[in-house]
Parts: structure tokens; C-alpha cells; sequence
């Protein structure tokens, strides 16, 4: 195999493993608030303001279907709602109750505490450049079309 698709296999296993772990550790971070990562993952998208089911799938590199799942399932439960859309009568904006709010704020300590601990483990200035080579390789595959 030549160097480039070695690199190749290496970095989509190294991707494979992280989404791996970070969706342990999401898991784990949303279990106490009564959600699940994914639950958390589209709430999550509409905190700041409502979002189409297809918004949210191109934020969050989800399948439209897949987000549209939860989010029958959240408003199902109580948690986000839809609302009109004025910019499109069909495609609904879903947005967050109080309860899917509340939910959302029962993680935030958590998540900050493994935050703490995940940089700290790292340094700030090695977690930035992860962080920086990440969406480095993100644009790249979208630049390629591969992305999302």
C-alpha cells in the first residue's frame, strides 16, 4: 500500500476509535439526565435557535432520517417541539421545551468536569491544535465532497 493510503487508513481508524470513545463518554456524561448522546447530539443543535430536521443533519454530519427519528422521539417525550417554519411550510423548525432545556443543564457540570480533566490530560495548547487539525481534515473532505 503506498503512503498515502496507509495515511489514509490510519487517520479514518483513528476517527473510527474517537467517535467511539466520544460517544462512550457521551453517554455516560447524558445518562443521569435521562437522554441518550444522540437526544443530547440534537438538542443540543438547537439550543441557540430552531432548526430544520435537514439543518440539523448537516450541522451534526447525521442522515436526515436518523434526525428525524429523534426528533419525533424528543417531542414525543416532552422535550423539544415543532414550530412553523416561515421559510418553509413543510419543513417544521424544532426547537427545545423547557424540559428539553432543563435536561441540557443537568449534563453541563459533567461535561465541564470531563472537559477540565480531558485538557488538563492534554494541555490547553495540544487540545487547541487537536482541535484545530481536526476541522483542518474536516474542511478538507468537504472541499472534496466527502464530507458530509
Amino acid at each position: 500500500m503506498s503512503e498515502s493510503g496507509e495515511l489514509l487508513s490510519g487517520l479514518a481508524l483513528g476517527a473510527f476509535r474517537l467517535n467511539g470513545q466520544f460517544l462512550q463518554v457521551a453517554e455516560e456524561l447524558a445518562r443521569p439526565a435521562g437522554v441518550t448522546a444522540a437526544w443530547w447530539q440534537v438538542l443540543g443543535a438547537v439550543l441557540r435557535e430552531p432548526l430544520p430536521v435537514a439543518g440539523i443533519a448537516r450541522a451534526m454530519g447525521m442522515t436526515r432520517q436518523g434526525v428525524q427519528r429523534i426528533a419525533d422521539l424528543l417531542v414525543e417525550r416532552g422535550l423539544a417541539e415543532y414550530r412553523p417554519n416561515p421559510a418553509h411550510r413543510r419543513a417544521k423548525l424544532l426547537q427545545p421545551t423547557r424540559a428539553g432545556r432543563e435536561a441540557i443543564a443537568r449534563i453541563d457540570p459533567g461535561h465541564q468536569e470531563f472537559a477540565d480533566r480531558l485538557v488538563g490530560e492534554l494541555g490547553a495548547e495540544d487540545a487547541r491544535r487537536c482541535l484545530e487539525t481536526l476541522q483542518r481534515l474536516s474542511a478538507a473532505l468537504d472541499r472534496m465532497g466527502q464530507g458530509s
